[in-house]
């Protein structure tokens, strides 16, 4: 006679709706990220198209145009996505290159000199400038690499992104002149925002892992590790 503990005894067989319920999981986990990320896309791409395409004339409209080439009555609706898009790449390309020469860069120069002197503009401008520069150039203001740092104290660890080496008055007075660190701590599963940490160098462990697989494991609370890096063993211990 079988017990409850033998290890030869087969595994009860499911019902037909506990299958389709696991079907309709493993399914629905195939479909959401590619369905989230269609629709995402294609509602940026309209949201784009919704603010350029009316600033561009009538006789120039791409349902318009497609309607003339093609010899259809007036009437007739067309919905052609994406060329809004199109347009603000090319118009953001041509600002870029202007910007990168001696007319643009005076130009720019005489409009952030009049932006500076307007009270409430001045602030909501350069924290929008400084956060758009931080996040879309091609500079050296990035995350150098993930780290752990322990948090928020002594045997519990979080993972954090090394900004800088600490410089200035901060480096000078903190930990008495000692080199720190400025670490970025991102919160679960939001990690656009988080706390700014100095930490002493000693303190911090840089990872192998990347700051894009960093992000990862803290959006997903842990769930999706670096592929060949969940199960490493540094201290080589069995």
């Amino acid at each position: 006679m079988n017990t409850p503990f033998d290890p030869d005894m087969p595994p009860p067989r499911r019902g037909i709706l506990a299958r389709m319920r696991s079907n309709f999981l493993t399914g629905l986990v195939v479909i959401a990220p590619v369905g989230l990320t269609i629709w995402l896309i294609w509602s940026v791409v309209g949201w784009i198209d919704g603010f350029v395409l009316p600033l561009v004339p009538n006789s120039y409209q791409p349902d318009r145009v497609l309607q003339d080439l093609l010899g259809l009555d007036p009437s007739v609706q067309i919905d052609v996505r994406g060329i809004g898009v199109v347009i603000f790449l090319l118009f953001t390309i041509i600002v870029g290159w202007m910007a990168k020469g001696l007319i643009g860069r005076s130009l720019i120069s005489f409009a952030e000199g009049l932006v500076e002197r307007t009270p409430v503009v001045r602030s909501i401008y350069s924290g929008i400038k400084q956060i758009s520069e931080t996040v879309f150039a091609q500079s050296e203001r990035s995350f150098e690499k993930a780290c752990l740092i322990e948090y928020p104290r002594q045997g519990i660890w979080a993972i954090g992104f090394i900004s800088t080496n600490t410089k200035g008055e901060i480096a000078a007075r903190g930990n008495d002149g000692q080199p720190m660190l400025s670490i970025f701590l991102p919160t679960t599963p939001n990690p656009t925002s988080g706390f700014l940490l100095f930490v002493p160098e000693t303190d911090v462990i840089k990872l192998d892992m990347t700051v894009e697989e960093a992000a990862k494991l803290v959006i997903s609370a842990g769930l999706v590790y670096p592929n060949g890096k969940d199960d490493q063993n540094p201290s080589g211990q069995a």
